[in-house]
């Protein structure tokens, strides 16, 4: 049996959300030193994640689009 990965049940759109809330705390500079960095620490690995869930869609639309081009034009009009 596989254990789930945080990345297999990672939400962009409730991690963005969780972003926004962060970096709103963390402007109003009302938090302690303690729990500022800590609250820093998860914006950063969020960052990171929305990231990677960025550039895999990004990949995955590269290889979409460019296997549309190649049926709708076939690869010898690609040179």
């Amino acid at each position: 049996m596989s254990k789930k990965t945080d990345m297999d049940s990672f939400d962009f759109e409730s991690a963005l959300e969780e972003l926004e809330s962060l970096v709103e705390k963390l402007e109003k500079g009302d938090l302690p030193l303690e729990e500022s960095l800590k609250e820093f620490e998860r914006g950063i690995t969020l960052t990171r994640n929305c990231q990677k869930e960025l550039k895999e869609a990004e990949h995955k639309v590269r290889i979409l689009t460019e296997e549309g081009i190649e049926k709708d034009f076939g690869e010898d009009d690609l040179v």
